[in-house]
C-alpha cells in the first residue's frame, strides 16, 4: 500500500500497509466470497480500528459483521485459541512483515494441519474439507 515501508515502524503506532482498514478490507473481502455461501453468513471482529470499513466491507460482500463488547475478546474464543498457538511461533509485538511467505506459508500449514479437540480430533484444515465436500 502506498506509504509502506517509507518510515520504521512504531509498535503500537499507526497502521501499515497490510494493517489498515482499507487493506484488511479488502482481503476479507477477496477471501471470503471464495467460500460457499452458508459458511460467509457472518464474521465476528474485535474493536480494533482495522474494521474502520466494515460497512463497505457488508456491502460489497453481504457479510453481516459482529463486534466483540470491549474488552470481551473471549467472545471470539476460537480466534483467541489460535492467537495462542500463534505465540508458539512468533512472540506478540512480532512485525510478520520481516518474515518471508515461505515461513509464514509453513506456520499456517502447521496449525491448519494440528488436530483439534473442539473438532473431534481432526484439523482445521480436515474439517474444512469436510464440510466443502458436503455442498
Amino acid at each position: 500500500m502506498l506509504g509502506h515501508g517509507d518510515g520504521p515502524r512504531v509498535k503500537n503506532g499507526p497502521a501499515l500497509a497490510g494493517h489498515g482498514a482499507e487493506a484488511v478490507r479488502d482481503a476479507i473481502a477477496q477471501t471470503i466470497t471464495t467460500l460457499p455461501q452458508h459458511m460467509r453468513r457472518s464474521l465476528t471482529w474485535n474493536q480494533g480500528a482495522e474494521m474502520a470499513k466494515h460497512d463497505e466491507l457488508r456491502i460489497e460482500t453481504g457479510l453481516g459483521v459482529d463486534f466483540c463488547d470491549p474488552q470481551g475478546p473471549w467472545q471470539r474464543g476460537s480466534n483467541q485459541n489460535t492467537n495462542r498457538l500463534l505465540r508458539q511461533y512468533f512472540p506478540k509485538g512480532t512485525d510478520l512483515s520481516q518474515h518471508g511467505h515461505d515461513e509464514l506459508d509453513a506456520v499456517a500449514a502447521a496449525l491448519n494441519g494440528r488436530p483439534r479437540r473442539p473438532l473431534g480430533w481432526k484439523s482445521p484444515a480436515e474439517a474444512l474439507d469436510e464440510v466443502l465436500a458436503a455442498t
